[in-house]
């Protein structure tokens, strides 16, 4: 797989890289290898440093006041670097055409976001991105897509919801912080699930792992219907801590179906 960056330095010839992976598919913790080749342009630069970075686009919550007092709220995306690997941090001078190579490999974060799920492609704008650090300027900000696939124990979690009878909608990044979890990022994944129709008192589902080392904090949160036998309904979070040895998607199953049913009830039985 060959990805392709250009940076245009004004007024002079702009200097390109390729970057070939030696693998576009990763899981969180894995390490992505490649190859760097840098091509110099028209004429003479100094090349400052190299870098490969894990970035992502992250949706941020704001609220603001109109000139009636009336409260209203918004999102925008900002750029959140994931990760990053400085291959050169030294100057280098690049003379017109001239052409090198540079081997590199990165960590991704535990924590990373899951970008493909069996093969399928279910978030954007996250990506690897590398930085040429040329004549005092900087190429764009833009990424190319990673592959980042689930986690065994993660992957026994999409696979419950999924028997459960759980619809994907769509899946986000959030900027913000869920309290109590193994949480180090400043941004969260969450996955959006249309209700399953056996369970009566509920609207949708949202799901978030929180993964480190030792484990998966599975976070849940249920929109309730409101009714007698639910109360006032609204969002309740549930969160289940398991460990990276735990892929039976049929355990997992039954441990979810006894949470998400005591919350919200079910038509027929399990």
């Amino acid at each position: 797989m060959i990805l392709k960056r250009m940076l245009a330095s004004v007024g002079i010839g702009g200097t390109t890289v390729e970057t070939t992976l030696d693998d576009d598919t990763v899981q969180p913790g894995g390490t992505v290898t490649g190859t760097l080749r840098v091509t110099g342009g028209r004429v003479a630069q100094t090349l400052e440093g190299v870098s490969v970075g894990l970035r992502a686009n992250v949706e941020k919550e704001y609220e603001y006041e109109d000139s009636e007092g009336e409260t209203h709220s918004g999102e925008y995306t900002i750029d959140v670097v994931v990760a990053e690997q400085t291959v050169i941090d030294e100057e280098t001078e690049l003379g017109p055409e001239q052409e090198f190579e540079l081997p590199f490999e990165m960590t991704v974060p535990m924590e990373a976001p899951i970008t493909s799920v069996a093969g399928t492609h279910v978030l954007d704008n996250v990506g690897l991105n590398t930085r040429l650090h040329v004549d005092k300027a900087l190429d764009r900000k833009d990424v190319d897509p990673l592959l980042i696939e689930p986690l065994p124990a993660q992957a026994a979690v999409l696979e419950a919801l999924h028997a459960l009878g759980f619809g994907l909608k769509g899946v986000d990044l959030e900027k913000g912080n869920i309290p109590g979890t193994r949480q180090k990022l400043p941004f969260y994944q969450e996955f959006e699930y249309s209700a399953a129709g056996r369970y009566e008192g509920l609207n949708s589902l949202e799901l978030t792992f929180l993964t480190d080392d030792d484990g998966v904090d599975v976070v849940l949160e249920l929109d309730k219907k409101p009714g007698v036998l639910f109360g006032e309904g609204g969002d309740t979070l549930l969160r289940l801590s398991i460990e990276h040895e735990d892929t039976d998607p049929e355990e997992i199953a039954a441990k979810l179906h006894e949470w998400v049913h005591a919350i919200a009830g079910e038509r027929g039985l399990f």
